[in-house]
């Protein structure tokens, strides 16, 4: 008697070799119904499969999703149908793998957390200045440089002669700028960030505190490695992003650093030698701070986490839908 042997192989959508577009976007505007949006912006973009997460606040939308394509500009163009988003721009790149695990609409107070109420960048933002023309402007020595990321951001890149306020939060800017010596006679400031919406807020920060000649890089970090050529920039090392990328360099592409699953701080090879690396549990930035019933926790969700990879299994993020039962080993 011939038997017939069928197999199935279930792929993870992490492991799908397809380009995926990640496509991260801001809008400072007003939005009073910005809590009404929220459940149709959700549906819409779990209707196209997109994941990420996207903010909602009565000053406007932040965020960052990622999926195939189509489905991303079919949730930009579904954005872009309310006239308030009509001007919406994004910055595209691309990765092999999906970035996140899943989609998150949240509201908030902020977009961006810098708890200065009256700080608006509708009116007081600094001035743009773009990509090809940043190199100019921060090698002028009249001109005080200022990171706005947080410490473990600037850590793994920034741009020569950057000053590092050594924040763990976007909220403390302001108290360091108050403080800061080489700001105190209020000199020409250039800020910059990730994608462009921390600058908006300290530069208009940084008016509302009487500098009159405050300027941005238009587009962030991300714009000026996509537009800048290599042997022409002023930046060095890698760009840290909030996805599962982790960093990205020169032309966007896929950078060196992991994430610590443990406190999500960046790390590289080098670090990973450290006796206090254990892969999902600990790092050399977080190894003192975790009880040994957490770290037995961590040790175990990776095990399961390695496991499910062997099995080409999606762990994290998997959304079950009601009354369903879900075979194990699919």
């Amino acid at each position: 008697m011939r038997r017939h042997y069928i197999f199935f192989i279930i792929h993870s959508p992490l492991a799908t070799s397809m380009s995926i577009l990640v496509a991260a976007l801001y809008k400072f505007v007003e939005l009073p119904d910005f809590a009404e949006l929220k459940a149709p912006l959700l549906a819409c973009c779990e209707q196209h499969a997109v994941k990420g997460t996207l903010l909602l606040a009565h000053e406007g939308i932040n965020g960052t999703i990622a999926g195939t394509p189509a489905e991303v500009r079919a949730v930009l163009a579904y954005l872009q149908s309310d006239p308030r988003f009509a001007q919406l721009e994004h910055k595209e790149s691309f990765a092999k793998t999906m970035p996140f695990y899943r989609m998150k609409v949240r509201l908030k107070r902020e977009i961006v957390t810098l708890g200065m109420p009256g700080v608006n960048p509708n009116e007081m933002a600094g001035t743009y200045v773009k990509p090809e023309d940043w190199n100019q402007l921060i090698s002028d020595p009249n001109v005080v440089v200022v990171d706005t990321r947080n410490d473990y951001e600037v850590a793994i890149g920034t741009f020569k002669g950057a000053l590092n306020p050594n924040i763990k939060s976007f909220r403390e800017l302001p108290e360091w700028v108050r403080h800061e010596a080489s700001l105190q006679n209020k000199p020409k400031v250039a800020m910059f960030c990730t994608g462009g919406i921390r600058c908006e807020k300290s530069t208009a920060f940084l008016r509302a505190e009487g500098f009159a000649e405050v300027y941005h890089l238009q587009g962030g970090i991300l714009k000026y490695l996509e537009t800048v050529p290599e042997q022409q920039s002023l930046w060095e090392g890698e760009c840290f992003v909030f996805d599962e990328r982790v960093a990205v360099g020169h032309g966007l592409k896929l950078g060196e650093h992991e994430l610590c699953r443990s406190c999500r701080h960046p790390i590289d090879d080098v670090e990973k030698t450290s006796k206090f690396y254990v892969a999902g549990v600990s790092c050399s930035h977080c190894y003192d701070q975790k009880s040994e019933a957490k770290k037995l926790g961590l040790m175990e969700r990776q095990k399961q986490m390695e496991l499910a990879k062997q099995r080409s299994q999606l762990h994290v993020g998997a959304r079950l839908e009601p009354n369903k039962k879900y075979d194990k080993t699919t």
